[in-house]
Protein backbone atom coordinates (compact mmCIF):
# COMPACT_ATOMS: atom_id res chain seq x y z
CA UNK A 1 0.00 0.00 0.00
CA UNK A 2 1.47 3.64 -0.67
CA UNK A 3 1.67 6.07 1.89
CA UNK A 4 -0.41 9.73 1.75
CA UNK A 5 0.85 13.10 3.71
CA UNK A 6 -1.58 14.45 5.95
CA UNK A 7 -1.60 17.74 7.24
CA UNK A 8 -3.27 18.11 10.47
CA UNK A 9 -3.41 20.84 13.34
CA UNK A 10 -2.93 20.62 16.84
CA UNK A 11 -2.77 22.92 19.39
CA UNK A 12 -2.87 25.70 16.49
CA UNK A 13 0.53 24.01 15.15
CA UNK A 14 0.34 22.53 11.54
CA UNK A 15 2.24 18.95 11.11
CA UNK A 16 2.52 16.78 7.73
CA UNK A 17 2.15 13.24 8.98
CA UNK A 18 2.14 10.26 6.50
CA UNK A 19 -0.38 7.74 6.59
CA UNK A 20 -1.40 4.16 4.67
CA UNK A 21 -3.95 4.97 2.00
CA UNK A 22 -7.78 4.86 3.17
CA UNK A 23 -6.84 5.32 6.83
CA UNK A 24 -6.94 9.26 6.20
CA UNK A 25 -10.16 9.42 8.27
CA UNK A 26 -9.13 7.68 11.17
CA UNK A 27 -5.77 9.55 11.72
CA UNK A 28 -8.06 12.91 10.85
CA UNK A 29 -10.73 11.61 13.71
CA UNK A 30 -7.41 10.89 16.32
CA UNK A 31 -6.12 14.95 15.30
CA UNK A 32 -9.66 16.17 15.97
CA UNK A 33 -9.11 14.43 19.70
CA UNK A 34 -5.69 15.52 20.26
CA UNK A 35 -6.42 19.07 19.19
CA UNK A 36 -9.88 19.09 21.48
CA UNK A 37 -7.37 18.72 24.01
CA UNK A 38 -4.47 20.92 23.12
CA UNK A 39 -6.96 23.65 22.67
CA UNK A 40 -8.16 23.13 26.52
CA UNK A 41 -4.17 23.53 27.19
CA UNK A 42 -3.90 26.59 25.08
CA UNK A 43 -6.75 28.35 26.61
CA UNK A 44 -5.82 27.24 30.00
CA UNK A 45 -2.25 27.87 30.02
CA UNK A 46 -1.48 29.37 26.63
CA UNK A 47 1.56 29.05 24.58
CA UNK A 48 3.63 26.20 25.48
CA UNK A 49 6.65 24.05 23.78
CA UNK A 50 5.20 22.20 21.19
CA UNK A 51 6.70 18.75 23.01
CA UNK A 52 5.00 19.48 26.28
CA UNK A 53 1.23 20.29 24.97
CA UNK A 54 1.27 17.36 22.99
CA UNK A 55 2.67 15.57 25.78
CA UNK A 56 -0.02 16.98 28.05
CA UNK A 57 -2.56 16.50 25.64
CA UNK A 58 -2.11 13.18 24.88
CA UNK A 59 -1.90 12.25 28.68
CA UNK A 60 -5.05 13.99 29.04
CA UNK A 61 -6.81 11.67 26.51
CA UNK A 62 -4.83 9.05 27.93
CA UNK A 63 -6.43 9.43 30.98
CA UNK A 64 -10.00 9.94 29.66
CA UNK A 65 -9.56 6.57 27.37
CA UNK A 66 -8.79 4.91 30.67
CA UNK A 67 -12.08 6.37 31.93
CA UNK A 68 -14.00 5.37 30.03
CA UNK A 69 -12.29 1.87 29.72
CA UNK A 70 -13.30 1.22 33.79
CA UNK A 71 -16.59 2.10 33.01
CA UNK A 72 -16.33 -0.50 29.97
CA UNK A 73 -15.19 -3.16 32.16
CA UNK A 74 -17.97 -2.47 34.91
CA UNK A 75 -20.82 -2.65 31.96
CA UNK A 76 -19.37 -5.83 30.68
CA UNK A 77 -19.64 -7.14 34.31
CA UNK A 78 -23.04 -5.66 34.82
CA UNK A 79 -23.86 -7.37 31.47
CA UNK A 80 -22.27 -11.20 32.72
CA UNK A 81 -24.61 -10.66 35.75
CA UNK A 82 -27.83 -10.21 34.09
CA UNK A 83 -26.91 -12.82 31.12
CA UNK A 84 -26.36 -15.05 34.35
CA UNK A 85 -30.07 -14.37 35.30
CA UNK A 86 -31.20 -14.80 32.30
CA UNK A 87 -29.47 -18.08 32.02
CA UNK A 88 -31.05 -19.04 35.01
CA UNK A 89 -34.39 -18.13 34.02
CA UNK A 90 -34.63 -19.31 31.00
CA UNK A 91 -33.63 -22.85 32.69
CA UNK A 92 -36.23 -22.52 35.30
CA UNK A 93 -39.38 -24.65 34.88
CA UNK A 94 -42.17 -23.63 34.09
CA UNK A 95 -44.64 -23.12 36.66
CA UNK A 96 -47.27 -25.50 37.55
CA UNK A 97 -50.92 -24.75 35.65
CA UNK A 98 -53.19 -23.01 38.30
CA UNK A 99 -56.92 -24.06 38.60
CA UNK A 100 -58.96 -20.70 38.59
CA UNK A 101 -62.34 -21.05 38.70
CA UNK A 102 -64.63 -18.36 37.06
CA UNK A 103 -67.70 -17.77 38.79
CA UNK A 104 -70.99 -18.07 35.98
CA UNK A 105 -73.82 -15.56 36.20
CA UNK A 106 -77.27 -17.96 37.06
CA UNK A 107 -79.59 -17.86 33.93
CA UNK A 108 -82.34 -15.97 35.88
CA UNK A 109 -80.12 -13.22 36.63
CA UNK A 110 -79.28 -12.61 33.27
CA UNK A 111 -82.71 -13.07 31.89
CA UNK A 112 -83.49 -10.38 34.36
CA UNK A 113 -80.82 -7.92 33.31
CA UNK A 114 -81.95 -8.37 30.33
CA UNK A 115 -85.65 -7.19 30.93
CA UNK A 116 -84.71 -4.55 32.91
CA UNK A 117 -82.62 -2.99 30.15
CA UNK A 118 -85.82 -3.25 27.62
CA UNK A 119 -87.66 -1.49 29.57
CA UNK A 120 -85.07 1.48 30.38
CA UNK A 121 -84.92 1.59 26.34
CA UNK A 122 -88.65 2.09 26.48
CA UNK A 123 -88.72 4.58 28.72
CA UNK A 124 -85.88 6.74 27.47
CA UNK A 125 -88.13 6.18 23.86
CA UNK A 126 -90.99 7.77 25.70
CA UNK A 127 -89.30 10.35 27.12
CA UNK A 128 -87.76 11.55 23.62
CA UNK A 129 -91.30 11.03 22.18
CA UNK A 130 -92.76 13.34 25.00
CA UNK A 131 -89.41 15.64 24.99
CA UNK A 132 -90.23 16.36 20.99
CA UNK A 133 -93.39 16.93 21.05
Amino acid sequence: MSQKEVVINIGGRTFEVACQDGEEQYLLTAARMLDGEAQVLVEQIGRMPEPRMLLMAGLMLADKTAGLEDRLREAEDRMGVLSEELRELRERPAPAPERIEVPVIPQSVSEALAEMAARAEAVADEVEVKAAS
